[in-house]
């Protein structure tokens, strides 16, 4: 993505911006910014593979629409 000309580059603008009392701090908010975007993106993994993983028990159909609108009694015969 970047040659190692681009990064030396980069660096120094950064130096340049921040001063070398603030890159430290500046490093180290990257570090958990990173590593936070990295736990969400797990997360998120995580929950797509266990939907997408479900038992193929909540694929079959619970009521059919036409017995949703029926009661249901019994003893009764429709004729």
């Amino acid at each position: 993505m970047f040659g190692e000309m681009d990064l030396v580059l980069i660096g120094g603008v950064v130096l340049l911006l921040f001063g070398p009392s603030k890159l430290p701090e500046l490093m180290k908010g990257m570090g958990k910014g990173i590593r936070e975007f990295k736990k969400a993106q797990s997360d998120i993994e995580a929950e797509i593979n266990k939907i997408v993983h479900t038992p193929a028990a909540l694929d079959k159909p619970v009521n059919s629409p036409a017995s949703l609108h029926e009661p249901e009694v019994s003893g009764i015969n429709k004729s």
